[in-house]
């Protein structure tokens, strides 16, 4: 699945453009995507990674996407309108599960960007429920906004283990916090004003367990174009092994607009839970 590159106008003034691409797949080892995404032009973009089994974890993943793309840029998207959106898409994933129960106990993760109003700029909103992940690319270096909300993690954050042991420790797919959850999870949300020539990556884990950040890095580099990237970013995971389903969003802003310029004095807000 892949949904195509567009530029996009988010409402800056000059303007700031975006090329945004998305594609995904099964992997070598699953029959089953379980992975959703959305692109959503100058609103939201989001990776979902379902969880569940026959084919309930497809279900739910579609179900977060499905909320997300229903915001509305045109009203003044606020970072409130996204944790709503968020706990909205719980509330529907347990409906389904009631109305459906052979997919009780389906779940998703998810994992994005989102452009809002903040004291009438627009600004970036990163969020996240579970181990999908949003990184920021920019001078060269390749940084995880996002913080994984899994077993592992918690683990890292002890000192109890490495990053590089994480990759490979046995309860690495045991997350903690997921859509599908009563009560339901809170998201962690980032909120900070965009700059010049940085780029966004989200993906399930079916990327970062397969390929490392080395990797990653060098393919957002050497190709500029959104939707080339998500496409050789996808396959590079399929080609070291596949073993879970992978997606991917990449998303480029560019602008040379003095709304980009005075953003840089905004003030940075961080929106998240530590619970």
């Amino acid at each position: 699945m892949r949904v195509g590159a567009r530029a996009v106008d988010v409402g800056l003034v000059p303007t700031l453009i975006i090329d945004a691409a998305g594609t995904s797949h099964a992997g070598k080892v699953r029959t089953l995507n379980e992975d959703s995404l959305v692109v959503l032009e100058g609103v939201v973009y989001a990776v979902a990674d379902g969880m569940g089994g026959h084919a309930a974890g497809e279900v739910a993943s579609r179900i977060a996407v499905q909320r997300l793309a229903q915001l509305d840029r045109a009203v003044g998207l606020g970072p409130g309108d996204i944790t709503t959106a968020i706990a909205e898409a719980n509330d529907l994933i347990l409906m389904s599960s009631v109305q459906h129960p052979e997919r009780r106990g389906m779940g998703t993760t998810v994992s994005g960007i989102a452009v809002v109003q903040v004291g009438g700029a627009d600004h970036w909103a990163v969020f996240n429920v579970g181990d999908s992940r949003v990184y920021r690319f920019a001078d060269d270096v390749l940084v995880q906004v996002t913080t994984d909300h899994s077993e592992v993690e918690e683990l890292v954050a002890a000192g109890e283990i490495t990053g590089e042991q994480a990759r490979t420790h046995p309860n690495r797919n045991v997350i903690t916090r997921s859509l599908g959850t009563d009560p339901g999870p809170k998201p962690d949300l980032w909120v900070f004003p965009p700059r010049p020539v940085e780029c966004f990556l989200i993906c399930s884990d079916g990327l970062t367990g397969e390929i490392d950040d080395d990797q990653i890095a060098k393919v957002l580099r050497e190709h500029p174009d959104a939707d080339m990237a998500a496409s050789l970013l996808v396959q590079a995971a399929v080609d070291a092994g596949g073993s879970d389903n992978v997606t991917v969003v990449v998303v480029r802003p560019s602008s040379t607009s003095q709304a980009l310029v005075n953003a840089e004095t905004a003030p940075r807000v961080l929106l998240r839970d530590e619970h």
